[in-house]
């Protein structure tokens, strides 16, 4: 009759498989396409939009202060996480709203978990920092990841979207008292 090996031995087994299973695969996607920067046109049709992606980061814009900050490019429709050394984090596009904010500096002022956008979407990682013609302006990504639909004529929403893993990067990111630079 063959031994039988202890459950520890078993489960030792599985633990090793399973990291071996993750390290090939993690080779594998190391060895395979990367995203690159892109970047919006201006488009001709008012719903035209840009399709937000995360990008080997791009050049942090002049102009757009030193330290640990956000960078929001009204032009470019990205955003860049910079840390304290000056070093790009992350950076991605962005589905800017109707009202966006003037260039200058601000203050990550509130931070909400999860609440219904303006357009009726459920959203999360919100996070609010300026204001202009009485609507608020924040970041924040749809819970199920989609893209805003274009705005209805007249509408003002200040909500500045992103893709659902960028959103869950920059809500780790930029607690309340973060600086955000807008630059055109």
């Amino acid at each position: 009759m063959p031994a039988r090996l202890p459950s520890w031995a078993w489960v030792t087994g599985l633990t090793v498989g399973a990291i071996a299973a993750v390290t090939v695969l993690g080779v594998q996607a190391d060895r395979g396409p990367h995203p690159t920067a892109t970047s919006a046109k201006p488009s001709s049709t008012a719903s035209a939009q840009p399709t937000p992606t995360a990008s080997v980061p791009a050049r942090v814009p002049d102009g757009s202060g030193t330290g640990r900050r956000v960078v929001y490019s009204l032009g470019e429709k990205r955003v860049w996480l910079v840390d304290a050394s000056e070093a790009s984090r992350r950076t991605f596009t962005v589905w800017p709203g109707s009202v966006s904010p003037d260039p200058g500096t601000y203050t990550v002022s509130s931070r909400n978990a999860a609440t219904t956008g303006s357009d009726g979407v459920q959203i999360e990682h919100i996070m609010y920092f300026a204001a202009k013609d009485g609507v608020s302006v924040a970041f924040s990504n749809a819970v199920d990841g989609a893209s805003p639909p274009p705005a209805a004529s007249g509408t003002k929403t200040g909500g500045v979207r992103m893709r659902k893993a960028d959103g869950t990067a920059l809500w780790a990111f930029g607690t309340v008292g973060t600086t955000v630079t807008v630059v055109k």
